[in-house]
């Protein structure tokens, strides 16, 4: 997310919810406008440290995190690292898929929003693998490398 991308206000939050159907409470709020505000896909715990002054369990970030997948606000990333990640997808947008990159040393997750990434053959007669719903590049983060 860039600074010059608005934050997500409490009301825009509420709106999501009551669009699907949630109710508003303080920590779903709160959890939504930390996924956005963010914009990058955030485990449980990350998410329950950016909220450590409200006071929110951690039980309650996730069971939350659960529902907003479960009723789509969400998705949920298993990038191989045993981490559950969660993401806020654009409701109002068609293009939600998009690659990712891993920092290996790390951890740091990072959406390649700006970024195209295309799988094709390298030889006419080799037969697709299927439907790709997810592709995860792994290197080492600017802060790392």
């Amino acid at each position: 997310m860039t600074e010059s991308e608005p934050m997500m206000s409490i009301e825009a939050a509420k709106a999501l919810l009551r669009k699907v159907k949630l109710r508003c409470t303080s920590a779903r709020t709160a959890i939504l406008q930390c996924l956005a505000n963010t914009g990058t896909p955030l485990s449980p715990a990350e998410v329950a440290d950016h909220l450590q002054g409200f006071g929110f369990d951690k039980s309650t970030i996730y069971r939350s995190l659960t529902e907003f997948n479960e009723v789509g606000l969400v998705t949920r990333l298993d990038l191989g690292d045993s981490i559950r990640r969660f993401e806020l997808i654009a409701l109002d947008s068609e293009a939600t898929e998009h690659p990712h990159f891993m920092c290996v040393l790390c951890g740091k997750v990072i959406c390649l929003d700006d970024f195209s990434v295309d799988i094709a053959p390298t030889n006419a007669s080799t037969q697709s693998p299927g439907e790709i719903y997810q592709v995860l590049l792994r290197g080492q983060c600017v802060a790392c490398g």
